[in-house]
């Protein structure tokens, strides 16, 4: 955690990876903490891991991106998205802004396996392009990892550049973050010093009952037994997300970005002081006033208030969690690996809710002593 930009602290728990898959075996019957093996030892967290970040994704890479393309003009927020994916079109799909992508009220459906379909970026986008809307555009919130899918083609598309080399380019290195970006093992290669992972997910127990159990809460219309190419070990340094996994080879709008908590504090903080870090101007101050505060919902971000003023928060599906405030100039950092227990037996990994807000009630409420941790 930070304030007015200065560390208060940053500090490590716990263990990077407590249990490994125990026999290799996928094993959908059981609960997956059954099949888990515990570490002798295991390995411990340091405050320098590097986490999949999962949805956090969605804030600190591609809206960071859009951000970039709306300060300099090449990119309107208020365009329909077919205005940059030209065959975007059909049903109501021609009303769909880039700003209703970014605050989740495109009607585009919350979630498919595009792996069932797709293997690599442009067939994703065209089986997303295919779909039925699940409702119509701009009247309700549904959050959709699929529009988020969308913005980050549309950077592609307008860039001509991948968007984990547009970011890296434009903005992380710019800023001298070393510890960021998608495809971390590619990124990093063969010949460089080994860098420590956060373990997550033992394959994708909690998308296989999302796709083959019909009570769980989703619906899948085709065939859940068309594709069985289920990971079955523990994912380190791997994206957690199986459709940003499979379908976009690890770089997606939506999910794949890895980062340690150092990297995410600049990010924050840049944000908070309104586009400026060390001194030097990266965003212009409108551009961050535009996405945070001048509608009633943010533009990418998740908003809520307390006593402190406003939040400006978002969380990942693996246990990560990042949030602004800006009034107390007050940068937050949560990043937690929670997957590497398993499922609980009623098939969900635990909730990390109630820590979010609790954190984030001490930390507003002056006490002397708060916590960051990865």
């Amino acid at each position: 955690m930070s304030k007015n930009g200065e560390t208060l602290l940053h500090k490590a728990y716990g263990w990077s990876q407590l249990y490994d898959y125990g026999d290799g075996q996928y094993q959908t019957a059981l609960p997956m903490s059954r099949n888990l093996r515990r570490l002798q030892p295991a390995v411990p967290m340091s405050t320098d891991t590097r986490f999949d970040l999962a949805s956090v994704t969605k804030v600190m890479a591609t809206t960071f991106a859009v951000m970039l393309l709306v300060d300099r003009n090449q990119l309107e927020l208020d365009a329909p998205i077919y205005t940059y994916l030209t065959d975007f079109q059909g049903e109501e799909k021609d009303q769909i802004t880039v700003r209703n992508l970014l605050t989740h009220r495109s009607g585009l459906q919350q979630w498919q396996p595009i792996y069932y379909h797709a293997s690599n970026a442009a067939e994703s986008y065209r089986f997303v392009r295919d779909l039925p809307l699940g409702w119509h555009v701009g009247e309700e919130y549904h959050y959709s990892d699929l529009g988020f899918m969308l913005l980050g083609m549309i950077v592609e598309k307008i860039t001509g550049e991948q968007l984990d080399q547009f970011l890296n380019d434009h903005l992380y290195s710019q800023l001298g973050l070393t510890s960021i970006g998608f495809r971390p093992k590619q990124m990093l290669g063969a010949k460089k010093p080994a860098v420590k992972f956060a373990a997550t997910s033992h394959g994708n127990p909690y998308e296989h009952r999302m796709v083959h159990d019909t009570k769980f809460g989703y619906t899948y219309p085709g065939n859940p037994g068309q594709w069985d190419d289920w990971r079955s070990y523990t994912l380190i340094g791997e994206v957690n997300d199986g459709n940003s996994y499979h379908a976009f080879s690890g770089v997606a709008g939506h999910a794949g970005l890895f980062s340690n908590a150092v990297n995410l504090k600049t990010l924050l903080n840049l944000l908070i002081h309104r586009g400026v870090h060390d001194g030097k101007r990266y965003l212009e101050s409108e551009t961050v006033e535009l996405f945070w505060n001048s509608h009633e919902k943010p533009l990418g971000w998740q908003k809520s208030e307390n006593p402190s003023g406003v939040i400006f928060s978002h969380s990942g599906f693996t246990g990560t969690f990042v949030a602004g405030i800006p009034k107390e100039k007050l940068a937050v950092v949560l990043l937690t690996n929670r997957q590497n227990n398993g499922l609980k037996i009623d098939s969900y990994y635990e909730d990390m809710t109630l820590l979010e807000q609790e954190l984030l009630q001490t930390l507003t409420s002056g006490f002397s002593a708060p916590t960051e941790c990865n």
